[in-house]
């Protein structure tokens, strides 16, 4: 007769964590197809996430934004080069410290990311009406209020 231990599950066994496997998976899967549906194929994903972010939230600085994405500073100052050439974005002296630069999207720019979000905002809003009943869609309502309240610090 195998004897009990008092050590704890095993990772894998833990409802948490196939939980957060799953919640993982799927969330990557619907973020890969909502980048699908963007309008802008013609950008990388981390050109789309630099545009996304500056839509959202406004002007930065390049240091802003590497943080922000947390990839190097490098990396920003080569993909907001793209982004720049193709006039999408447009460096301006900081109002509060001249020796900086703000990063504003220009009209362009808006553009893009306004019909990138307007893109997929009308799949997902398709596919939940089409795919899922109106209890399916109050369940995934509550799952999303649960789903907040994890980002939350």
């Amino acid at each position: 007769m195998p004897q009990q231990t008092d050590a704890p599950e095993r990772p894998e066994n833990d409802p948490a964590a196939r939980t957060a496997r799953e919640l993982r998976a799927v969330v990557g899967q619907l973020r890969r197809r909502l980048l699908e549906m963007s309008e802008n194929h013609e950008l990388t994903p981390s050109q789309t996430a630099l545009l996304s972010r500056l839509g959202k939230h406004g002007p930065a600085t390049a240091s802003a934004l590497a943080a922000a994405e947390r990839v190097r500073p490098q990396s920003v100052a080569a993909t907001l080069g793209v982004l720049e050439e193709r006039a999408y974005v447009v460096r301006t002296p900081d109002p509060d410290d001249g020796r900086r630069q703000l990063v504003t999207l220009t009209p362009a720019g808006k553009e893009v990311f306004e019909g990138s979000r307007q893109a997929r905002q009308e799949w997902l809003a398709k596919a939940l009406s089409e795919r899922l009943d109106a209890d399916e869609l109050r369940t995934l309502t509550d799952a999303i209020a649960l789903m907040e309240r994890l980002t939350q610090p």
